[in-house]
């Protein structure tokens, strides 16, 4: 069919066909955290994966919904972009001996972080979830098991998820969770937002990440530190994992150097958003 038109109408097919192609090659990129998540979209859209660009380096990127439409769903993904503060964030859907280095470099440069972490973990890693506490760092929920939550869709199961992890919590440290709530895998609905702040939560993305949560394919120090020393940015809120071995060999290094870049550590209950839970 194509050989039947003209050189400038096949090249012109050619082309459009290209630009199909590459769409989707991105929006099948998924989890590549260092540049794109997710298709770009807005906060009104049915589902989509949270997903950053990062048009000039050294500034807050550019998300899939703006700070204007996620702080109205208490929702956040950067902090006060005026200040050189950064907020440091770990997930941990289980615990692989990385932890307690972690810890060590954030007790070292006095640097709260916050830990989202699912209800596996509580379960079998009480005690460093307590020493996260009692070394003023804040324990977040990350759901119990970890589910896709956009597909979730009423909101009695979408707080089964949270329940378990606050119940868990409460168990092991005797005080109750704060309520700060990261999506599993970065994907959310529009309803989801909205189910989190119904039950009194702050949505809390993510403005610089790297590719650190496969185990057995860890980036290197240099290549750490390539992705997470250019894009540092004034109210940035840095998705780590706690698995990584690569982050608890090069944490006390890469604070040091934000550090001397003239930037402060600053604690996520900062950015909560106050909304009542509803009855």
């Amino acid at each position: 069919m194509l050989c039947s038109l003209s050189k400038r109408k096949r090249k012109k097919i050619w082309t459009v066909l290209g630009a199909v192609a590459l769409v989707l090659m991105l929006a099948g990129a998924g989890t590549a955290y260092d540049k794109w998540f997710g298709p770009v979209t807005t906060v009104n859209a049915e589902v989509t994966n949270w997903g950053l660009s990062f048009p000039t380096p050294g500034q807050p990127p550019v998300g899939n919904a703006s700070s204007e439409e996620l702080e109205a769903l208490s929702a956040r993904y950067l902090g006060d972009v005026s200040e050189p503060v950064i907020y440091l964030t770990f997930d941990a859907g289980f615990e692989n001996g990385n932890t307690p280095a972690i810890l060590d470099a954030l007790k070292k440069h006095h640097a709260p972080a916050a830990f989202f972490l699912v209800g596996n973990y509580l379960e079998t890693a009480p005690d460093l979830v307590r020493r996260m506490v009692e070394e003023g760092h804040v324990v977040g929920n990350h759901t119990t098991s970890h589910p896709d939550m956009s597909k979730i869709a009423d909101l009695e199961t979408f707080q089964q998820e949270l329940k378990g992890v606050e119940d868990l919590y409460r168990e092991v440290t005797g005080q109750e969770m704060p309520k700060l709530y990261r999506p599993p895998q970065g994907k959310f609905s529009l309803e989801n937002l909205k189910q989190a702040q119904q039950l009194g939560y702050t949505t809390v993305f993510w403005s610089l990440a790297y590719v650190d949560w496969y185990t057995d394919n860890q980036p290197t120090k240099e290549q750490a530190f390539d992705k997470l020393l250019p894009r540092i940015h004034n109210g940035a809120i840095v998705l780590l994992h706690s698995t990584s071995s690569t982050n608890a060999q090069i944490l006390d290094e890469l604070l040091t150097k934000w550090e001397q870049a003239g930037y402060r550590f600053g604690n996520l209950k900062e950015l909560m958003i106050e909304t009542a839970p509803s009855s």
